[in-house]
C-alpha cells in the first residue's frame, strides 16, 4: 500500500479492497476495480479515535458522544460516520459536499494493518458495484481477485454471514441523519 498498491482484506463488516486513502493513484484503481463512478464516495478505516481527528477539520460533539457510546456497548454493530470537513485526504476519495465516511474498526486484523500502516485505508466492499457484498472470501468475483495487488490471508476459511456498517451522518451543526441501519 505504501507504493499505491491495492488489496483485499477481511473487516469488521465484509471483505474489502482497500489502499492509502491519501494516494489519489491507488483510490482511482479501486474506483476502476470496482466498475464505480468516482462520484460515489468511499470510506475509510482507521484503528483510533485519534488518527480519525487527523482527517477532518473539526468532529462534532456528537461524533464523540456517539464514538463513546459505541465504545461501551458490547453488542454494538460496527458504524460508519459521515463527518463534513474532511482533510489530508485524496481529493478524489472525499465526496462533493466535502464530507467522507469513516470507522473507526475493531476488527483484530484491519486494526492491525491500519495502526501499523499508521494513515487511513481506503475499505469498499469487495464487489463490483451493483453486485452484492463479499461477506466472506469465498464471495469475492475472481475479477476482483485478479485486479488487485494483494489478498490477506486472515479469515479466508471464514464461512459464516457478515453485514455492512450502519451509516450515520452528522452535521457540524449536530444534525443526524441514519442512511443505513
Amino acid at each position: 500500500m505504501r507504493k499505491g498498491g491495492v488489496i483485499l482484506y477481511p473487516t469488521d463488516t465484509v471483505w474489502g479492497i482497500g489502499c492509502d486513502a491519501t494516494n489519489a493513484e491507488a483510490v482511482k484503481r479501486v474506483y476502476e476495480i470496482k466498475q464505480r463512478e468516482d462520484s460515489k464516495a468511499l470510506i475509510c478505516l482507521v484503528d483510533s479515535d485519534a488518527r480519525m481527528q487527523r482527517y477532518f477539520r473539526n468532529v462534532p460533539d456528537v461524533a464523540w458522544q456517539l464514538i463513546d457510546s459505541l465504545k461501551e456497548a458490547t453488542d454494538a454493530k460496527p458504524t460508519t460516520l459521515i463527518l463534513d470537513g474532511a482533510i489530508n485526504l485524496a481529493p478524489n476519495l472525499i465526496a462533493e459536499d466535502g464530507s467522507l465516511g469513516i470507522r473507526i474498526t475493531n476488527e483484530p486484523f484491519s486494526k492491525e494493518l491500519c495502526f501499523r500502516f499508521q494513515k487511513a485505508i481506503v475499505s469498499t466492499s469487495a464487489n463490483i458495484s451493483g453486485e452484492p457484498a463479499a461477506q466472506n472470501y469465498c464471495d469475492i468475483d475472481p475479477r476482483i481477485l485478479e485486479a488487485v495487488d494483494y489478498v490477506c490471508w486472515s479469515r479466508r476459511q471464514e464461512h459464516k454471514p457478515h453485514t455492512p456498517s450502519s451509516i450515520i451522518k452528522l452535521k457540524e451543526n449536530g444534525e443526524v441523519t441514519v442512511i443505513r441501519k
